[in-house]
């Protein structure tokens, strides 16, 4: 299935279901949800370099996934998502606490959530489900416990590849357990994946602005940050955003691999084919921050997606064309669009002078072109000296990702009054 066969209808974020004490769920019009966490969703496909448990899915088994939340409320929901999924997905049990440590979950937090009333829930073949609310006072930068029990097989799981975060599995029914001592299994050494969960969304407390979305790639996604310790390129303008007394939803809406232009098994669906879901689908989105083309640009950057393949080449026209398509389709929903400099990349396996030639291209007209309504100049963040390489400590190790001070760099070269909207 193609990304643009799953279309699911936008959430609406003036409405949901309230819990009444003692009474089925209630229509509440006065309650605004925000967007308090998200990952992109991927069709399952095997990881060359580390394992996962997409390609198998789960049986008779717990899945407890942690997550740190950019905003606070009272209440909160989670999205569960079957986008790739071939056959109806049973979640047999569902719950959601703050996260102790590990595995483990502050026992006085814990909640069961529920699906229209029901502990347990069927997601369609392609689409998703959002939970019942749930009173949970919430903090901003909080992490929280999402635990899944499904009974039944599932098959290959709609999952996101790289988490830089670590989840737990469990035999058995383990949902509503505080404790981590049945949670045994974890992928090690990995960088972790989350599974099904697309969302989490909270309401009440302070209003807060429309929501900063990031997309991107690997870049913005977080590989080479810390894993378990959420100091990513988006964690950490979140973190300057309260700081700075202007707190507001950032959601990160990066994939590992992605390219801007076309599809790949390992990379996901491509950029300009998910936009509208991955962006335009989140709550109250009010800003996107775009940082997409270094892996169309290099072209190896997936080495499962392109054997057979019959692609046009990669030019510098036909990425800002792709650029072009995501500024059109913001402004159509009154979205401000941010255009970010492409980073560099000299040094990498993936680096070559005609590739070079067309990065350079593409950063002059994001720089000067005037088609996006702010520019933040990532490359210069990261490449202060104009080299064309990453300098030395900003990076991993691979001249291509940065390591958690060169994701602080990015993110401290963003105006924040530019977010504001």
């Amino acid at each position: 299935m193609s990304s643009s066969e799953y279309r699911p209808a936008l959430l609406t974020p003036a409405t949901h279901r309230r819990p009444v004490e003692g009474g089925r769920p209630v229509t509440d019009t006065r309650t605004v949800w925000h967007g308090a966490w998200t990952t992109p969703v991927m069709r399952p496909s095997g990881a060359p370099w580390f394992e996962t448990w997409a390609e198998r899915g789960f049986a008779d088994q717990s899945l407890r996934q942690i997550v740190r939340v950019n905003t606070g409320g009272t209440e909160i929901r989670i999205r569960v998502s079957n986008a790739y999924g071939t056959a109806p997905l049973h979640l047999a049990g569902a719950g959601i606490g703050r996260t102790a440590s590990g595995a483990a979950v502050r026992p006085d937090t814990m909640r069961t959530l529920r699906f229209d009333g029901s502990p347990s829930t069927t997601v369609p073949a392609g689409g998703r489900v959002v939970s019942d609310p749930v009173a949970l006072p919430t903090e901003p930068r909080e992490q929280l416990t999402v635990t899944l029990y499904f009974e039944a097989a599932t098959g290959p799981a709609t999952y996101h590849q790289v988490s830089m975060t670590t989840t737990y599995r469990a035999a058995g029914d383990h949902h509503r357990d505080a404790d981590a001592t049945a949670y045994t299994d974890k992928v090690e050494p990995g960088f972790g994946s989350w599974y099904y969960l697309e969302g989490v969304e909270t309401s009440g407390g302070r209003p807060l602005p429309h929501a900063v979305v990031a997309f991107g790639d690997s870049i913005t996604d977080g590989f080479g940050a810390t894993v378990d310790g959420d100091d990513r390129y988006p964690d950490v303008l979140a973190e300057r955003l309260i700081a700075a007394g202007r707190p507001r939803p950032v959601l990160n809406a990066g994939i590992g691999s992605n390219r801007l232009l076309t599809d790949s098994p390992l990379g996901g669906d491509a950029g300009v084919s998910r936009f509208a879901r991955d962006v335009l689908g989140q709550p109250r989105v009010g800003t996107v921050i775009v940082l997409m083309g270094i892996n169309d640009i290099q072209g190896t950057d997936d080495p499962t997606g392109d054997a057979g393949r019959d692609d046009p080449p990669v030019t510098a026209r036909r990425l800002i064309d792709g650029h072009r398509a995501l500024i059109r389709a913001s402004r159509a929903r009154g979205v401000r669009a941010v255009g970010a400099t492409l980073t560099p990349y000299r040094g990498a396996a993936g680096w070559s002078a005609a590739g070079e030639a067309i990065r350079a291209e593409v950063n002059e007209w994001i720089r000067s072109g005037g088609e996006y309504d702010v520019v933040v100049d990532f490359a210069r963040a990261l490449d202060p000296d104009g080299t064309g390489r990453i300098r030395d400590g900003l990076h991993i190790g691979d001249h291509l990702h940065p390591g958690p001070a060169g994701y602080r760099a990015m993110a401290e070269a963003i105006d924040l009054a530019a977010l504001e909207r």
